[in-house]
C-alpha cells in the first residue's frame, strides 16, 4: 500500500509514532515523505499532501521552528496542514522551500507525456 493511501485513512497514534521514529533515523524515508507530499499537491490530492507534510514536519523540524522560519504561528501552520486546512499556495511553497533547505535537497518536477507512467 502506498504512503498516499495510508495517509488518507485516519492514522492511529502508533502509526504516527512509527512514521516519526523511522523518519528520524532514515534519511531516504524522510526524503520520500517530502517528495510524496509534493507529488500529492501536484496531483491535486491536497488532503493527503497536507497529511504527509504534517507527518514530515512532526518528524523533522517541528512546528515551532517552521513557524520561526515562515513568520507564521505554530497553531496557524498546524491548522493549514490539518484536516480541512486550506493553506494558500504561497504558504505551501514557503513551507516546502524551507523544508528542502533544511533537508539539503531540491525537489524537481519532471513532465511526462501520456502513457509514460
Amino acid at each position: 500500500m502506498s504512503m498516499r493511501k495510508k495517509a488518507a485513512r485516519a492514522p492511529t497514534r502508533d502509526f504516527n509514532e512509527t512514521v516519526r521514529a523511522r523518519a528520524q533515523r532514515d534519511e531516504p524515508f524522510r526524503i520520500a515523505l517530502l517528495r510524496e507530499a509534493a507529488d500529492c499537491f501536484l496531483a491535486g490530492d491536497l488532503e493527503t499532501g497536507r497529511a504527509v507534510l504534517r507527518d514530515y514536519v512532526h518528524a523533522t523540524v517541528g512546528f515551532e521552528e517552521l513557524a520561526r522560519a515562515t513568520a507564521k504561528s505554530p497553531k496557524s501552520l498546524m491548522r493549514m496542514l490539518g484536516p480541512g486546512g486550506n493553506p494558500q499556495v504561497s504558504n505551501l511553497l514557503a513551507i516546502l522551500a524551507y523544508l528542502q533547505k533544511q533537508a539539503h535537497i531540491r525537489l524537481k518536477t519532471v513532465a511526462r507525456g501520456r502513457g509514460s507512467g
